[in-house]
């Protein structure tokens, strides 16, 4: 590299980043209302409540799971990148109380823009995620895209009567969440000043499966990952799907640092603003606005939100019986 030459930034090759770059929610269940799939059968879990994978039962017990998720760049190392991405895929399977068995690549590359030597240090990390995870990486599929995008599509096994799902919670059961929020609006800056927050990329990069192997051990049935419609979002999705409400104490939520230093300076990404739009005619909220678009702030590979108490991580509120507004924050 010479003195004139400028970093590569992946982050400035992408209109969006991460997990904030899905399609809004309210738009994108306006779109899958639409379909007619089959339900039901050896289908644990399809379309219907939008849960974090697909769970088919087979033969002694066992569930497959099912799931693929990819995304622009969040930062600009090509390797934090594809660990992210990877972590992020990973992370569906140990949602649903699953163990991820094979990995693929899915690859979507600019190669007149950027070199293909920066897609390899992508694929690495991807590679080292699996690796630590246990899981088989079993090759993939790529295309010559305008626009850069990383993730996996991941095969895992689960126990058929053990899964965790967001249809299961009941009223009077305590919420855990297993990673702090805030990623959001540390992505969004660090896409704007190009400042790393090894903080965030620490917890991006840690995989979900202590803490759902934690979650099975104390019983829970009920979970969800946290990431591109937020807490508020993926709670709403969850509480909708169970029959009850919510209420969070948002006290008691956990931030990694420099969030709410993002949020005043005025890092947030439109995927955040979009998920509370979403979820504002369901809330009955005693806390600013502020407040709200940090806990509906769009993660990349977030932590999990279970219905239970799960050791080590913080209780942050709890379900109740179905009331006026689905999710109450006090």
């Amino acid at each position: 590299m010479t003195a004139t030459t400028q970093p590569l930034r992946l982050t400035q090759y992408a209109a969006g980043g991460g997990c904030a770059c899905k399609v809004p929610p309210g738009e994108l269940e306006r779109v899958l209302g639409t379909l007619r799939l089959p339900a039901g059968g050896d289908l644990l879990v399809g379309l219907e409540n939008g849960d974090d994978a697909a769970a088919v039962r087979i033969e002694g017990g066992r569930a497959i799971i099912a799931t693929a998720d990819f995304f622009t760049p969040v930062v600009d190392d090509p390797y934090d990148w594809g660990r992210i991405a990877a972590t992020n895929a990973l992370s569906d399977v140990y949602a649903m109380g699953g163990t991820p068995l094979v990995a693929v690549n899915l690859l979507c590359w600019p190669r007149s823009t950027i070199p293909f030597e920066v897609a390899a240090e992508v694929l690495r990390g991807g590679a080292d995620a699996c690796a630590e995870a246990g899981t088989f990486l079993g090759g993939g599929h790529s295309v010559d895209d305008p626009e850069p995008k990383y993730g996996q599509a991941v095969t895992g096994i689960a126990d058929a009567d053990r899964l965790l799902r967001n249809d299961a919670g009941e009223a009077g059961v305590p919420l855990t969440l297993t990673k702090p929020l805030g990623l959001g609006v540390l992505n969004n800056r660090h896409k704007a000043t190009g400042e790393r927050f090894e903080e965030a990329v620490t917890q991006m990069t840690t995989l979900n499966r202590d803490a759902a192997a934690a979650a099975l051990a104390g019983g829970a049935r009920c979970a969800t990952d946290v990431t591109g419609f937020g807490l508020l979002g993926h709670l709403y999705k969850l509480v909708r799907a169970s029959g009850v409400s919510a209420v969070i104490d948002a006290a008691a939520v956990p931030y990694v640092d420099g969030a709410r230093e993002s949020l005043a300076a005025g890092f947030v990404p439109g995927g955040s603003r979009r998920n509370l739009d979403w979820v504002h005619p369901h809330l009955d909220s005693a806390v600013d606005e502020d407040e709200l678009v940090l806990l509906a702030d769009a993660q990349t590979s977030g932590g999990l939100l279970v219905a239970g108490e799960v050791p080590g991580y913080p209780v942050i509120g709890e379900l109740v019986a179905a009331g006026e507004h689905a999710v109450r924050v006090r």
